[in-house]
Protein backbone atom coordinates (compact mmCIF):
# COMPACT_ATOMS: atom_id res chain seq x y z
CA UNK A 1 0.00 0.00 0.00
CA UNK A 2 3.07 2.34 0.80
CA UNK A 3 2.89 3.21 -3.34
CA UNK A 4 -0.39 4.66 -3.19
CA UNK A 5 0.14 8.29 -3.48
CA UNK A 6 -2.22 11.12 -5.52
CA UNK A 7 -4.72 12.12 -2.87
CA UNK A 8 -4.12 15.63 -2.47
CA UNK A 9 -3.20 16.09 -5.82
CA UNK A 10 -6.52 14.96 -6.88
CA UNK A 11 -8.63 17.18 -4.29
CA UNK A 12 -6.87 19.92 -5.56
CA UNK A 13 -7.58 19.26 -9.22
CA UNK A 14 -11.45 18.29 -8.16
CA UNK A 15 -12.07 20.94 -5.01
CA UNK A 16 -13.51 23.42 -7.95
CA UNK A 17 -16.25 20.96 -9.25
CA UNK A 18 -17.68 19.98 -5.74
CA UNK A 19 -21.11 20.76 -4.57
CA UNK A 20 -20.66 23.20 -1.46
CA UNK A 21 -20.97 20.75 1.35
CA UNK A 22 -18.31 18.46 -0.01
CA UNK A 23 -16.22 21.81 -1.30
CA UNK A 24 -15.95 22.46 2.49
CA UNK A 25 -14.69 18.68 2.96
CA UNK A 26 -12.63 18.73 0.13
CA UNK A 27 -10.81 22.26 1.42
CA UNK A 28 -10.27 20.91 5.33
CA UNK A 29 -8.30 18.27 3.79
CA UNK A 30 -6.28 20.17 2.20
CA UNK A 31 -5.86 22.53 4.78
CA UNK A 32 -5.36 19.81 7.59
CA UNK A 33 -4.23 16.61 5.62
CA UNK A 34 -2.11 15.45 8.72
CA UNK A 35 -5.49 16.05 11.06
CA UNK A 36 -7.88 14.46 8.27
CA UNK A 37 -6.23 11.19 7.64
CA UNK A 38 -6.56 10.26 11.48
CA UNK A 39 -10.28 11.31 11.80
CA UNK A 40 -13.37 9.29 10.96
CA UNK A 41 -16.13 10.13 8.40
CA UNK A 42 -18.18 11.58 11.01
CA UNK A 43 -15.57 13.32 13.29
CA UNK A 44 -14.32 15.21 9.35
CA UNK A 45 -17.53 15.18 9.25
CA UNK A 46 -17.88 17.55 12.23
CA UNK A 47 -14.82 19.24 11.94
CA UNK A 48 -15.61 20.41 8.64
CA UNK A 49 -19.41 21.35 9.47
CA UNK A 50 -20.99 19.43 7.62
CA UNK A 51 -21.72 15.66 7.82
CA UNK A 52 -20.41 11.80 7.42
CA UNK A 53 -23.21 11.25 4.30
CA UNK A 54 -21.36 13.90 2.98
CA UNK A 55 -17.24 12.87 3.15
CA UNK A 56 -19.13 9.39 1.48
CA UNK A 57 -20.40 11.51 -1.15
CA UNK A 58 -17.20 13.48 -1.60
CA UNK A 59 -15.50 10.16 -1.41
CA UNK A 60 -17.34 9.11 -4.61
CA UNK A 61 -17.25 12.25 -6.25
CA UNK A 62 -13.55 12.25 -6.40
CA UNK A 63 -13.01 8.89 -7.57
CA UNK A 64 -12.50 6.95 -4.85
CA UNK A 65 -14.52 3.63 -3.38
CA UNK A 66 -14.16 5.21 0.25
CA UNK A 67 -12.94 7.38 2.27
CA UNK A 68 -10.39 4.97 3.81
CA UNK A 69 -8.99 4.78 0.06
CA UNK A 70 -8.79 8.52 0.13
CA UNK A 71 -7.11 8.69 3.54
CA UNK A 72 -4.49 5.80 2.13
CA UNK A 73 -3.46 8.29 -0.23
CA UNK A 74 -3.06 11.36 1.00
CA UNK A 75 -0.91 9.46 3.83
CA UNK A 76 1.30 8.30 1.21
CA UNK A 77 1.57 12.47 -0.02
CA UNK A 78 2.49 12.83 3.59
CA UNK A 79 4.99 10.48 3.65
CA UNK A 80 7.11 11.23 0.32
CA UNK A 81 6.32 15.13 0.93
CA UNK A 82 4.35 15.58 -2.47
CA UNK A 83 1.28 18.05 -2.76
CA UNK A 84 2.41 20.91 -1.39
CA UNK A 85 4.36 22.02 -4.56
CA UNK A 86 3.09 24.90 -6.42
CA UNK A 87 3.28 25.60 -9.99
CA UNK A 88 5.19 28.64 -11.05
CA UNK A 89 4.88 30.93 -13.89
CA UNK A 90 7.56 32.94 -15.66
CA UNK A 91 8.36 37.00 -14.65
CA UNK A 92 8.57 39.86 -16.97
CA UNK A 93 12.35 40.10 -17.83
CA UNK A 94 13.12 37.45 -16.12
CA UNK A 95 17.02 36.12 -16.26
CA UNK A 96 17.43 32.75 -18.48
CA UNK A 97 18.56 30.91 -15.22
CA UNK A 98 15.44 31.27 -13.76
CA UNK A 99 13.44 30.45 -16.34
CA UNK A 100 15.23 27.16 -17.23
CA UNK A 101 14.85 26.60 -13.54
CA UNK A 102 11.18 27.64 -13.13
CA UNK A 103 10.25 25.74 -16.79
CA UNK A 104 12.06 22.44 -15.07
CA UNK A 105 10.34 23.04 -11.85
CA UNK A 106 6.67 22.64 -13.36
CA UNK A 107 7.49 19.90 -15.86
CA UNK A 108 9.02 17.59 -13.03
CA UNK A 109 6.17 18.41 -10.80
CA UNK A 110 3.81 17.74 -13.63
CA UNK A 111 5.05 14.19 -14.40
CA UNK A 112 4.98 13.63 -10.84
CA UNK A 113 1.39 14.49 -10.30
CA UNK A 114 0.50 12.13 -12.87
CA UNK A 115 2.43 9.46 -11.78
CA UNK A 116 0.66 9.86 -8.66
CA UNK A 117 -2.80 9.56 -10.10
CA UNK A 118 -2.59 7.14 -12.79
CA UNK A 119 -4.17 4.15 -12.18
CA UNK A 120 -1.89 1.32 -12.81
CA UNK A 121 -4.78 -1.19 -13.82
CA UNK A 122 -6.49 0.88 -16.28
CA UNK A 123 -2.75 0.94 -17.37
CA UNK A 124 -2.35 -2.44 -17.62
CA UNK A 125 -5.88 -2.76 -19.85
CA UNK A 126 -5.19 -0.54 -21.91
CA UNK A 127 -1.37 -2.03 -22.40
CA UNK A 128 -3.57 -5.42 -22.95
CA UNK A 129 -6.18 -3.88 -25.20
CA UNK A 130 -3.08 -2.47 -27.85
CA UNK A 131 -1.35 -5.91 -27.23
CA UNK A 132 -4.15 -7.79 -28.90
CA UNK A 133 -5.23 -5.13 -31.06
CA UNK A 134 -5.42 -5.20 -34.91
CA UNK A 135 -5.19 -1.33 -35.27
CA UNK A 136 -4.75 1.40 -33.21
CA UNK A 137 -6.18 4.80 -33.98
CA UNK A 138 -5.15 7.75 -32.17
CA UNK A 139 -7.37 10.79 -32.71
CA UNK A 140 -5.73 14.42 -30.88
CA UNK A 141 -6.98 18.12 -32.29
CA UNK A 142 -4.45 21.39 -31.23
CA UNK A 143 -1.40 20.35 -28.68
CA UNK A 144 -3.30 16.96 -28.10
CA UNK A 145 -2.22 16.07 -31.51
CA UNK A 146 1.26 16.39 -30.91
CA UNK A 147 1.19 12.89 -28.35
CA UNK A 148 -1.38 11.35 -30.78
CA UNK A 149 1.51 11.80 -33.32
CA UNK A 150 3.94 10.89 -31.12
CA UNK A 151 2.27 7.45 -30.28
CA UNK A 152 2.02 6.61 -33.66
CA UNK A 153 5.21 7.30 -35.02
CA UNK A 154 6.39 4.94 -31.35
CA UNK A 155 4.45 2.13 -32.00
CA UNK A 156 4.73 1.94 -35.90
CA UNK A 157 8.62 0.68 -34.42
CA UNK A 158 7.22 -2.10 -33.13
CA UNK A 159 4.72 -3.38 -36.15
CA UNK A 160 2.05 -1.95 -35.26
CA UNK A 161 -1.18 -1.16 -37.49
CA UNK A 162 -1.34 2.34 -36.08
CA UNK A 163 -2.62 5.82 -37.40
CA UNK A 164 -3.16 9.17 -36.32
CA UNK A 165 -4.87 11.99 -36.83
CA UNK A 166 -6.27 15.59 -36.09
CA UNK A 167 -8.79 15.85 -39.04
CA UNK A 168 -12.03 14.95 -37.93
CA UNK A 169 -13.12 13.93 -40.92
CA UNK A 170 -10.76 11.76 -41.80
CA UNK A 171 -10.79 10.14 -38.48
CA UNK A 172 -14.70 9.29 -38.83
CA UNK A 173 -13.79 7.82 -42.24
CA UNK A 174 -11.20 5.83 -40.60
CA UNK A 175 -13.02 4.94 -37.55
CA UNK A 176 -16.21 3.76 -39.59
CA UNK A 177 -14.06 0.91 -41.31
CA UNK A 178 -12.78 -0.52 -38.01
CA UNK A 179 -14.34 -3.51 -35.92
CA UNK A 180 -14.19 -4.82 -32.69
CA UNK A 181 -10.47 -5.80 -32.60
CA UNK A 182 -9.11 -2.56 -32.96
CA UNK A 183 -8.55 0.46 -30.35
CA UNK A 184 -8.98 4.36 -30.88
CA UNK A 185 -7.55 6.38 -28.42
CA UNK A 186 -8.66 9.36 -27.65
CA UNK A 187 -6.40 12.36 -26.43
CA UNK A 188 -7.98 15.61 -24.64
CA UNK A 189 -5.98 17.30 -22.01
CA UNK A 190 -9.45 19.35 -21.00
CA UNK A 191 -11.83 15.98 -21.73
CA UNK A 192 -14.11 18.10 -23.26
CA UNK A 193 -13.17 18.39 -27.00
CA UNK A 194 -16.14 18.13 -28.60
CA UNK A 195 -14.56 16.64 -31.74
CA UNK A 196 -12.47 13.70 -29.71
CA UNK A 197 -15.45 12.66 -28.00
CA UNK A 198 -17.38 12.05 -31.01
CA UNK A 199 -14.95 10.08 -32.78
CA UNK A 200 -14.87 7.61 -29.73
CA UNK A 201 -18.67 7.67 -29.87
CA UNK A 202 -18.54 6.64 -32.41
CA UNK A 203 -15.92 3.64 -32.12
CA UNK A 204 -18.24 2.57 -29.35
CA UNK A 205 -21.31 2.77 -31.39
CA UNK A 206 -19.41 0.20 -33.14
CA UNK A 207 -18.19 -2.32 -30.64
CA UNK A 208 -14.50 -0.45 -31.16
CA UNK A 209 -12.84 -0.62 -27.83
CA UNK A 210 -12.01 3.16 -26.51
CA UNK A 211 -9.15 4.83 -24.62
CA UNK A 212 -9.17 7.95 -23.27
CA UNK A 213 -5.85 10.44 -22.10
CA UNK A 214 -7.42 13.35 -20.31
CA UNK A 215 -6.56 15.50 -17.12
CA UNK A 216 -8.38 14.15 -13.46
CA UNK A 217 -12.01 13.74 -13.63
CA UNK A 218 -15.46 13.05 -15.75
CA UNK A 219 -15.68 14.68 -18.90
CA UNK A 220 -17.26 14.44 -22.26
CA UNK A 221 -13.84 12.25 -23.94
CA UNK A 222 -13.61 10.17 -20.61
CA UNK A 223 -17.48 9.65 -20.39
CA UNK A 224 -16.90 7.76 -24.17
CA UNK A 225 -13.94 5.60 -23.24
CA UNK A 226 -14.12 2.08 -21.90
CA UNK A 227 -10.51 2.60 -20.52
CA UNK A 228 -9.70 6.15 -18.52
CA UNK A 229 -5.82 6.89 -18.47
CA UNK A 230 -5.59 10.88 -16.22
CA UNK A 231 -3.29 13.04 -16.34
CA UNK A 232 -2.69 15.77 -13.92
CA UNK A 233 -4.65 19.17 -14.20
CA UNK A 234 -1.27 20.94 -14.38
CA UNK A 235 -3.01 24.26 -13.71
CA UNK A 236 -1.54 26.55 -16.71
CA UNK A 237 -1.22 29.87 -15.93
CA UNK A 238 -0.26 32.53 -18.56
CA UNK A 239 2.70 30.92 -20.43
CA UNK A 240 1.97 27.33 -19.41
CA UNK A 241 -1.16 26.85 -22.10
CA UNK A 242 -1.49 23.25 -23.65
CA UNK A 243 1.53 23.69 -25.72
CA UNK A 244 3.54 23.29 -22.12
CA UNK A 245 2.57 21.55 -18.89
CA UNK A 246 -0.45 19.49 -19.94
CA UNK A 247 1.64 18.26 -23.54
CA UNK A 248 4.47 16.80 -21.27
CA UNK A 249 1.96 15.05 -19.22
CA UNK A 250 0.38 13.57 -22.33
CA UNK A 251 3.57 12.61 -23.76
CA UNK A 252 4.53 11.09 -20.48
CA UNK A 253 0.99 8.54 -20.44
CA UNK A 254 1.95 7.59 -23.99
CA UNK A 255 5.90 6.65 -23.44
CA UNK A 256 4.24 4.67 -19.91
CA UNK A 257 1.86 2.78 -22.27
CA UNK A 258 4.47 1.89 -25.03
CA UNK A 259 7.52 1.24 -22.22
CA UNK A 260 4.90 -1.10 -20.95
CA UNK A 261 3.56 -3.03 -23.85
CA UNK A 262 7.56 -3.56 -24.70
CA UNK A 263 7.87 -4.82 -21.95
CA UNK A 264 5.26 -7.64 -22.61
CA UNK A 265 6.28 -8.34 -26.07
CA UNK A 266 10.20 -7.95 -25.31
CA UNK A 267 11.97 -10.21 -27.48
CA UNK A 268 9.74 -8.91 -30.42
CA UNK A 269 9.61 -5.08 -29.73
CA UNK A 270 13.82 -5.13 -29.92
CA UNK A 271 13.58 -6.95 -32.82
CA UNK A 272 10.98 -4.69 -34.71
CA UNK A 273 13.09 -1.91 -33.27
CA UNK A 274 16.55 -3.25 -34.54
CA UNK A 275 15.07 -3.53 -37.66
CA UNK A 276 13.99 0.11 -38.47
CA UNK A 277 16.97 1.02 -36.75
CA UNK A 278 18.60 -0.60 -39.41
CA UNK A 279 16.13 0.59 -41.95
CA UNK A 280 17.11 4.34 -41.04
CA UNK A 281 20.76 3.64 -41.27
CA UNK A 282 20.25 2.43 -44.89
CA UNK A 283 18.68 5.08 -45.81
CA UNK A 284 20.87 7.79 -44.36
CA UNK A 285 24.05 5.97 -45.56
CA UNK A 286 25.48 6.19 -49.04
CA UNK A 287 24.00 4.40 -52.39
Amino acid sequence: MSDLKGGLVILKEMVGFLPNSERKIAEYMIQHPEEAIQMTAASLGKASQTSSAAVIRMCKSIGFKSFQELKLRVAGDLQQGNGSTDYRDIKPNEDIGSVIDTVTANTIQTIKESVDILDKQELERAVNSIINAESITFVGFGASYIAASDAAQKFVRINKHVHSFSDLHMAATTVANKGKQDVVVGLSFSGETTEVAKILGLARQKGIQTISVTKYGRSKVADQADIKLHTSAAREATFRSGATSSRIAQLHVIDMLFMSLAAQQYEQSVQYIDETREAISYIKGDL
